[in-house]
């Protein structure tokens, strides 16, 4: 049976700890975990920094399911397990963040250098602080109340601290699940504290299919001032985006549950094509990110860009490859009684006095990899939403009140 006052002590011990939370989202800041696929060497400093820092708070248990990758210079991302035994050894309460970051973008929009962490108006500002380290803390922090108050849980605890987030890829979660099949069980409580909103009202249960299309347009390169020598893949690229925009009218559904309710068609990334101005590109290419209502098939989205590339191709007489750059048709929604979701509901109501409804994100999040296995999972998390924006900050209130709905949950169950 839950006990109030065992909470407002373990509540109160979180506060106590508001410092040590600072220093450490400072200090993980400094070290920059930027995945190869966004020009990074990976997670590994940070990683091995996290490890010696939880060992130093009396964290023992440690499992490491790391991935090679030969794209980083040590060979290696880092996925971290460690846990807290309950009375029941076999069912864990498990709180999933990760590691990696996105890189700062353009420098000269930030206010500060983004690797060099500062409080400022009850915020820390800097890159990687609201994404994924807010709620990093968070967990630590709640576990740790529950080490230091001597306390044994009905449940075993557990967190995990994974790789290559950012990049949707197979070297963080994905990995683990591939090569350890029992980690995790479908009584499990799971939750992924990575998305939300600034009220703490929502628990996603649902996120959106994620398809990221890259576009390659090859033309004739010439000189700049005999244009009728060549082919522009830069003119026939941007007919192409212009066009693209037809997929919102082929793909118009909308879904409450969602926000925003509709497929979303985004162009994105571009790389850089000629490097002198008087030279006409003889090819270009660029990105889209494409978030799908699950209702879509994703095969039938790139069966329609293509079908798009092809008036482009007949029309300018040029040439265009479509790949799919990633790949993640949305597995089914976690029941909304699912029993984490009213565990969250119940916790998020005590600590900020919230009724949290569980809803659908066209964020991907690293839900979607136990939704496909059938395991129920909630994401949750009580967010500024400044992630992968320049000055990008955390309230420090967000980091304390998340660590308590973490430990509520840690008692309650």
């Amino acid at each position: 049976m839950f006990d109030k006052d065992t909470f407002q002590r373990i509540a109160r011990r979180i506060d106590s700890y508001r410092d040590d939370m600072i220093e450490l989202q400072i200090a993980l800041s400094a070290i920059s975990a930027v995945g190869p696929e966004n020009g990074g060497d990976g997670e590994l400093l940070k990683a091995n920094f996290l490890k010696k820092r939880l060992l130093e708070m009396g964290f023992k248990n440690y499992r490491h399911f790391d991935a090679y990758d030969e794209r980083v210079s040590s060979k290696t991302r880092p996925n971290l397990i460690t846990t807290i035994e309950g009375k029941n050894k076999s069912r864990f309460i498990w709180l999933i963040t990760h590691l990696d970051i996105v890189p700062p973008g353009e420098i000269k929009l930030w206010s500060h250098d983004p690797y060099k962490a500062y409080v400022k108006n009850g915020h820390i500002y800097g890159r990687g602080t609201e994404d994924n380290q807010q709620d990093m803390m968070a967990s630590i922090f709640a576990a740790k109340a529950i080490l230091d108050e001597g306390l044994i849980t009905e449940n075993s605890i557990g967190l995990g601290f994974v790789a290559d987030e950012e990049a949707l890829g197979d070297f963080g979660l994905s990995h683990i699940l591939n090569i350890n099949k029992n980690l995790f069980s479908p009584d499990d409580f799971i939750i992924i504290p990575d998305c939300g909103n600034s009220q703490g009202s929502l628990i996603e249960i649902a996120e959106k299919s994620v398809l990221w299309l890259s576009f390659k347009t090859k033309g004739k390169q010439c000189h700049a001032s005999k244009p009728q020598l060549g082919n522009n893949a830069f003119v026939a690229a941007s007919h192409l985006v212009m066009k693209l925009a037809q997929l919102k009218k082929i793909y118009p559904k909308k879904d409450p549950l969602f926000d925003p309710p509709a497929s979303t068609f985004e162009p994105t990334k571009k790389e850089p094509n000629v490097g002198n101005i008087n030279t006409i590109p003889g090819e270009d290419v660029f990105y889209m990110d494409c978030r799908i209502l699950p209702c879509y098939r994703l095969e039938d989205v790139i069966e329609s860009a293509k079908n798009i590339a092809g008036e482009i191709e007949k029309k300018l007489k040029v040439k265009i490859e479509i790949s799919p750059f990633h790949y993640l048709q949305s597995p089914p929604a976690t029941s909304a009684d699912a029993p984490v979701v009213l565990a969250l509901q119940k916790a998020i109501r005590a600590v900020y006095g919230v009724k949290a409804l569980p809803g659908g994100v066209g964020a991907g999040t690293l839900a979607s990899y136990f939704r496909k296995i059938g395991y129920p999972v909630a994401v949750w998390s009580k967010t500024n939403q400044t992630a992968h924006q320049p000055d990008e900050n955390c309230p420090i209130s967000n980091m304390l009140g998340d660590a308590k709905v973490f430990a509520h949950i840690f008692l309650n169950v």
